[in-house]
C-alpha cells in the first residue's frame, strides 16, 4: 500500500468506471431482468431468473477479461495483489457481478 491507499485501487476505479460505461446497456438489461423476475408470475419466474443469471455471467466475464488482460502485463507478485484489489472492488462496487468474480 501507499499512504494509506492499496496500490492498484487508483487504476481499478478507473477500470470500473470505464467499465460502467461502455457497458451501460448490459447493467440496464440486468436491472431490468431482475425487475422482471421480481413481477414475474411463479409459472414464468424460473425462465426470468435464468435470463437474469445470464446476464450477470456476460459482465462477470467482460469484468474478468478486463482483470485478466491487464494482470498478464504485470510479473506475478503484482498480478495477484491487482487481481485481489481488482476482486475487492467489484464485490463492493458491483456486487451482483462480484460474487463469483475471483474463479
Amino acid at each position: 500500500m501507499l499512504f494509506g491507499r492499496r496500490r492498484f485501487e487508483d487504476l481499478v476505479e478507473r477500470q470500473l468506471r470505464l467499465f460502467l460505461q461502455e457497458n451501460a446497456d448490459l447493467l440496464r438489461e440486468v436491472e431490468e431482468a431482475l425487475s422482471a423476475y421480481n413481477r414475474a408470475p411463479a409459472d414464468e419466474a424460473e425462465e426470468r431468473y435464468e435470463k437474469f443469471l445470464d446476464l450477470v455471467e456476460a459482465g462477470r466475464d467482460e469484468l474478468a477479461e478486463l482483470r485478466d488482460t491487464y494482470a498478464r502485463t504485470l510479473d506475478s507478485e503484482q498480478a495477484e495483489e491487482y487481481e485481489e484489489e481488482f476482486n475487492r472492488l467489484v464485490r463492493k462496487r458491483l456486487p451482483r457481478f462480484g460474487l463469483e468474480i475471483d474463479y
